[in-house]
């Protein structure tokens, strides 16, 4: 199954997802608009949103018209995601995004700061309309996970002593948590009955899904394609952030490979050398960093599709599992 069919399956659902985006985006002022605009349509697979429908579809939820809850949540995962993008770049510096400039680089850090802020509140005015506390606890959980995991990977920037656990702390609270969210916000919508039945399990299966799209995220860094990956390479390294592949090769590598890594980080740290990303690769590669990450997703990918097994047989179940397997093989 392709990504065009899941895409085209839920194509009503996408249309009015876009609707309520543009809606909810309007604001008296027009930078908040200007800046808001250029990242929500800088295009993306909206992959938190699309994993909160297909959920939801899959459990039965949206096929009464009177059913609608699912596509302002989907939106406001959206949002909150796409306030985090706001405020990493500008921590990080970056200077493009999904293959566009970033709004920090064309507006400045501070426009893109309290854009991000802008959209955190909007979100949170959404979500009190729809009157749910469940919604609520699940959603102020995840933003204060994810800002927690934001300040972590901050503390262990450039620090050669990391360990796989930390990584997997980081990526869980920055990460994992919104797919977890999002996947579980499929459930709250639903009966009691039905609720308890599901929540847990699709909770767990958005976490494994995150975890095993950012540790494919984390070697597109250093192997993907700049056109293609739409953001600049090795921003993870230059940025002082180990990721599962370095830490690998720092622990199991060879020692000209050890010492290159330890090198290469410090001038990083120091005086802002940048890496020779050609060579990082090589390195990386010989090592076997990038099969042990990918090895890593795969085993994540698998334990997220193990928590499928109680929704009802559906093309809706059915992309869940494709879109689990094209994580493993996604050049963007």
């Amino acid at each position: 199954m392709q990504l065009k069919f899941i895409l085209d399956l839920i194509q009503s659902e996408r249309q009015a997802l876009d609707s309520t985006i543009l809606q909810s985006l309007s604001s008296r002022v027009s930078l908040v608009n200007d800046i808001g605009h250029h990242i929500i349509q800088a295009g993306g697979k909206r992959l938190r949103p699309l994993m909160h429908i297909l959920c939801a579809k899959a459990c039965g939820y949206g096929f009464n018209s009177t059913e609608t809850s699912h596509i302002s949540l989907a939106a406001i995962i959206e949002f909150i995601h796409t306030a985090t993008l706001l405020h990493d770049d500008v921590v990080d510096e970056s200077t493009k995004r999904r293959g566009l400039s970033t709004a920090n680089t064309l507006w400045g850090n501070a426009p893109s700061v309290l854009v991000g802020d802008f959209l955190y509140s909007r979100a949170f005015q959404m979500m009190v309309k729809l009157d749910n506390m469940a919604i609520q606890c699940i959603l102020s959980d995840a933003t204060n996970l994810i800002a927690e995991g934001e300040v972590l990977q901050l503390q262990l920037q450039g620090n050669l002593a990391i360990s796989e656990q930390d990584y997997f702390d980081i990526i869980q609270y920055k990460t994992a948590t919104l797919f977890q969210a999002a996947a579980e916000l499929s459930t709250v919508i639903l009966n009691e009955e039905l609720r308890q039945h599901y929540r847990e399990k699709l909770a767990l299966f958005g976490q494994h899904f995150g975890r095993c799209y950012q540790i494919i995220d984390d070697v597109l860094d250093y192997s993907g394609e700049v056109d293609v990956f739409g953001k600049n390479l090795g921003d993870d390294l230059q940025q002082g952030k180990l990721t599962l592949p370095l830490i690998y090769a720092l622990k199991n590598g060879p020692k000209d490979t050890q010492n290159y890594i330890k090198t290469s980080i410090q001038q990083i740290t120091q005086d802002k050398t940048q890496p020779n990303l050609a060579k990082l690769h090589d390195c990386l590669n010989l090592s076997g960093a990038f099969a042990y990450a990918r090895q890593k997703a795969i085993e994540q990918a698998d334990l997220a599709k193990s928590y499928l097994w109680c929704l009802p047989e559906s093309e809706y179940k059915a992309s869940l599992y494709a879109l689990t397997d094209f994580m493993i093989n996604r050049q963007t």
